[in-house]
C-alpha cells in the first residue's frame, strides 16, 4: 500500500505519538488503520497523537480508552523512534501494555488481529513500526530457544 502522497516539511515539529503493545496470552493487537484516515489499510499498534499540555503516558491511556475502550492498568514505555512520512514527521513512543480492564471493540471502525511476531510479518505494517516488530520478533525467538533448551 503506497503512503498518502501528501508533502511534509520535515523541519516541522514532529507529531508526538503513543502506541500500546497490547499482550494476550503472548500475543499483540494489531489494528489496521481505517478508511479516510492517512495511510489507510495499513497496520499498526493501536494508539495516537498526543494533545497539547498532555504526557506521552496519558496520550496512551487516553487513546486506548477512545480507539478500544479499555482503560490501562500497567504500562512501560519501551521503545521510541522517529520516521518522517511522506505527510508527516513522528516521534512514535512505544509501551508494553499487559494489564488492562474492559474488552477490546473497534471504536474507531478499524479491524483487530491478535498475532505474534512471525505471524505480524505477513501483515503491511507501518514502516516506523517495523523496529518495534523486529524487537519483539527477536526476543520470541529468544524465548523460544530458551524454552527447547530447558532454560526458561
Amino acid at each position: 500500500m503506497p503512503p498518502d502522497p501528501s508533502p511534509c516539511d520535515a523541519a516541522a515539529a514532529p507529531v508526538v505519538v503513543a502506541a500500546g503493545v497490547l499482550w494476550k496470552e503472548g500475543r499483540f493487537l494489531a489494528v489496521q488503520r481505517p478508511a479516510g484516515k492517512p495511510m489507510a489499510g495499513w497496520w499498526e499498534f493501536p494508539g495516537g497523537k498526543a494533545e497539547p499540555g498532555e504526557t506521552v503516558a496519558q496520550a496512551l491511556v487516553r487513546e486506548l480508552r477512545e480507539e478500544l475502550g479499555v482503560e490501562v492498568l500497567s504500562w512501560a514505555l519501551f521503545h521510541a523512534t522517529t520516521h518522517v512520512y511522506p505527510h508527516a514527521h513522528v516521534v512514535v513512543h512505544f509501551f508494553h501494555v499487559d494489564q488492562w480492564s474492559g474488552e477490546v471493540h473497534p471504536y474507531d471502525g478499524q479491524a483487530l488481529v491478535w498475532c505474534d511476531g512471525h505471524t505480524a510479518a505477513a501483515l503491511p505494517f507501518l514502516p516506523a513500526d517495523q523496529g518495534v516488530l523486529a524487537l519483539i520478533r527477536a526476543d520470541s525467538t529468544r524465548l523460544a530457544v530458551a524454552h527447547a533448551e530447558g532454560k526458561e
